[in-house]
């Protein structure tokens, strides 16, 4: 049966599916011959696939992956880093990496840790980055002064962000400390670009730590904000019920694309 190609190669685990558009649209793909056009599809019993020269067989199928890792601080989430700063491909065993594609789901800043899932199912990848797909993201941050509650309350109906209102939060105070400083628990909905930075110095406070402790279930299992059962820089993989719910509610994102399309 034909498939669109970028989904070939991420089923295969040679890239996420966004990285291998980025292939094809660098001409490093080609189909029976020819340079690959985005949107083209393959069947590979009976079309020739390549990737760098390198023929794609048809049974080059690996098995997927589903990867939990507690990022530490000053570490890219991303495969790669153009000014070869440690990313978090490099936390993990080399057996995880070397030809399974498997890659980050979304992103944590450099300065920022906890919870990121990694995994080369390119399907789940790419529903779990879909703006429709809201699921809840915990972070504990402790920011510089103190947001008075009037600004708190805002923030949890919802704030104009780059032109555009935010969804609903939780909002938290976890303490207030005596010098200047609070730690509130954050749970968020929407995936927008440096988010909880970008509203806490929108309210006229720095953050000094932002941690990720959960991302739906999927969490390090820390009651603590200073300690975590999954150590910084360490990884584990996802329980069946963990994956069974990042797939069921990636399903559900799917069929109301389907019916909006």
């Amino acid at each position: 049966m034909k498939e669109r190609v970028q989904k070939i190669l991420s089923q295969r685990g040679i890239a996420s599916r966004r990285k291998a558009e980025k292939f094809i649209l660098a001409g490093r793909v080609k189909l029976n011959g020819h340079r690959v056009q985005l949107g083209e599809k393959a069947d590979l019993k009976y079309d020739r696939l390549e990737v760098d020269s390198q023929i794609i067989q048809p049974a080059q199928r690996t098995d997927f992956l589903y990867v939990l890792l507690n990022k530490p601080q000053r570490i890219v989430s991303t495969c790669d880093d153009p000014q070869r700063r440690p990313t978090v491909l490099d936390l993990l065993p080399k057996k995880l990496c070397q030809g399974t594609g498997i890659h980050p789901v979304g992103r944590l800043d450099f300065n920022s840790t906890g919870a990121l899932l990694l995994t080369n199912d390119g399907e789940l990848t790419l529903n779990l980055t879909h703006p429709r797909y809201h699921l809840p993201k915990t972070y504990d941050v402790v920011i510089s002064g103190n947001i008075p509650e009037t600004r708190l309350q805002q923030w949890r109906e919802g704030v104009m962000l780059m032109g555009k209102k935010t969804l609903p939060a939780q909002v938290k105070v976890i303490h207030r400390y005596s010098h200047e400083q609070t730690h509130l628990r954050v749970v968020i909905t929407e995936g927008r670009n440096r988010q909880v930075r970008r509203i806490v110095q929108q309210m006229g406070c720095d953050v000094i730590r932002l941690h990720r402790s959960a991302i739906g279930c999927i969490t390090l299992d820390s009651e603590s904000f200073h300690e975590s059962s999954l150590p910084s820089g360490h990884h584990r993989l996802l329980t069946t019920s963990e994956i069974d719910f990042l797939k069921s509610r990636s399903h559900l994102i799917t069929e109301t694309s389907q019916k909006l399309s």
